[in-house]
């Protein structure tokens, strides 16, 4: 067993950082710089990737960002608005004593929590603190077979979109996210949840869309954009990150088609899997149609540790559906604003 010898690395300042977390199977889009810039830049998180390496290789690797607010505390979250990112660990380092380690530095800078995004393969017995849904889709199996899988309500409603006529492009222009965005104000709003600021969206195309690590589909009908998503990849995998259309249009199932197009894009281009995101297990709508693509569910469990307490806890601060109701009849300038403030806050 090798000894435990963790640093603290910044991804922006490794050279070839994405060259090292690829050699690992185990890494995925998350791990990225794109991503850690990404973060840091648009909310001004401090990086903290704990690290271990040996003659070049990958053996540990859990990546924090330090979250300092006045309204929420000053937390360890591995990683800020990400859907999953599984610990690295090799299986001859103890993940204890990794964890450990992690603990005491919290600790020393006045974390309330370290909080994992994925791990349960580490924590046999430990009750997460939260729930959510994946679903991978499985490219490997080819176009023609692929469709065959979907749920015969997709299906239709791709042949629905292309009848009416839906046109699917992929763009990776700064003007297409801004296109982007207005769909997922909409789409927000609708939902009863702020946007996250378009700085964000912003730093999403500069490291991510701008470097051929992901694009946008805009779906248009009678020549306006009318649904979008953003998908990003990294080695064989690609991701299927945000979501959003216009309802007033729905009738012609443009989401669909939009989703059908990325689905073969990927394929063509040589990934091996796509995944659908994170979904609440109380959304069950967008889980039905995650489902529907032939996907294969999975649970994504996340664990909180309170370092005061010093045990795992349950996460009970959830948005009560009074404040959703109220988000709602809000004017999309104000939910614009309301996320500018409060989503560094809530990491």
């Amino acid at each position: 067993m090798p000894p435990l010898n963790l640093k603290n690395i910044d991804p922006a300042e490794y050279p070839d950082w994405n060259d090292l977390i690829l050699s690992n199977g185990e890494s995925s889009f998350f791990h990225t710089t794109a991503w850690a810039k990404t973060i840091c830049e648009s909310y001004d998180y401090n990086p903290i990737y704990f690290t271990q390496l040996n003659d070049n290789r990958l053996l540990t690797l859990i990546p924090l960002m330090e979250i300092n607010s006045i309204l929420t505390g000053k937390r360890g979250v591995s990683l800020p608005f990400t859907d999953y990112c599984e610990p690295i660990v090799d299986e001859s380092i103890p993940f204890r004593d990794v964890f450990d380690y992690i603990i005491t530095y919290g600790k020393k800078k006045a974390w309330k929590y370290i909080e994992l995004r994925g791990g349960e393969r580490f924590l046999p017995g430990v009750t997460p603190s939260t729930q959510f849904f994946s679903h991978i889709l499985d490219l490997t199996q080819g176009e023609e077979q692929i469709f065959s899988g979907f749920r015969n309500s997709a299906k239709r409603n791709i042949k629905k979109a292309s009848k009416e006529n839906v046109k699917v492009g992929f763009f990776n222009s700064p003007e297409s996210i801004k296109e982007y965005y207005r769909l997922h104000c909409i789409t927000r709003k609708r939902q009863g949840v702020p946007p996250q600021p378009f700085y964000f969206f912003r730093k999403i195309h500069d490291h991510i869309i701008s470097k051929n690590l992901g694009f946008v589909v805009l779906g248009s009908y009678l020549n306006k954009n009318i649904a979008g998503a953003v998908f990003f990849h990294y080695g064989n995998k690609a991701l299927f990150k945000f979501g959003a259309s216009d309802t007033k249009y729905q009738h012609v199932r443009a989401n669909n088609l939009v989703m059908w197009e990325a689905i073969k894009w990927s394929c063509r281009n040589g990934y091996k899997s796509i995944c659908f995101g994170r979904t609440d297990p109380v959304n069950n709508g967008l889980r039905q149609f995650k489902s529907g693509w032939g996907t294969k569910e999975n649970i994504i469990n996340y664990y909180r540790y309170d370092l005061q307490k010093d045990t795992f806890i349950k996460d009970t601060q959830k948005i009560k559906p009074i404040y959703n109701k109220i988000l709602k009849k809000m004017p999309i300038p104000i939910l614009k604003t309301t996320g500018t403030l409060l989503y560094k806050h809530i990491g």
